[in-house]
């Protein structure tokens, strides 16, 4: 699956045989904190800047899995309006379900395929989605999204933004995680969980709501 790829670009996402190498080189490109304006840039774009954001680096890794013989499949995390959502790339290995995630927070990162589904990787999430004030934040995730469903419009090669996607993310009906009683029973993160982490989120695209 080479859709319009270059040569070294192709040669690039062939090296990345396994989603630990995939992850590896996740971690290798800057962070995209969208100092010059918001950006969503194919993987193609990615992989010539050398930079990602969260949706950018869910992209580049749903196409290096696909390049590899799996489904390119993402699938988002919906925070409430004082934090920030993420997106992460699925992929499963005998039988079990891991994920793949460009971000600056220590913790929500790569996810060994040991999960029976992909909700029980967002529940892997939950506990340490919390904001600088210790609030938890994380409140529905998306089924995953397969981008084929994009191929008509050439996502992973597009030199254009490329703004379809998380819109596309943003709009589809979401699991709610929580009833509201249950949110009112959430015990803060404490001195010690807040002092261990970062509590620090990129900023991501701007989506539809």
């Amino acid at each position: 699956m080479s859709a319009d790829f270059t040569k070294n670009e192709f040669r690039i996402l062939k090296k990345l045989k396994t989603p630990i190498k995939i992850q590896d080189y996740l971690e290798s490109l800057d962070m995209n904190f969208e100092i010059h304006g918001d950006t969503c840039g194919s993987p193609r774009r990615v992989m010539r800047e050398k930079r990602a954001h969260c949706m950018e680096g869910a992209m580049l890794a749903a196409s290096a899995l696909r390049v590899h013989g799996h489904q390119p499949l993402v699938m988002d995390l919906e925070a409430t309006a004082r934090d920030y959502d993420h997106v992460v790339a699925l992929f499963r290995k005998y039988g079990k379900w891991g994920a793949l995630s460009k971000t600056n927070h220590s913790v929500l990162r790569y996810r060994d395929p040991v999960y029976a589904s992909p909700r029980e990787i967002v529940m892997s999430y939950f506990h340490e989605y919390f904001d600088d004030d210790g609030k938890k934040n994380l409140r529905s995730y998306s089924r995953p999204v397969n981008l084929a469903r994009f191929d008509n419009k050439n996502w992973m090669t597009a030199e254009e933004d490329i703004w379809y996607i998380p819109e596309y993310l943003a709009d589809i009906p979401h699991i709610r995680l929580l009833t509201r009683r249950a949110i009112h029973t959430l015990r803060r993160a404490d001195p010690v969980e807040l002092k261990a982490t970062d509590a620090v989120f990129q900023k991501p695209p701007k989506k539809k709501k």
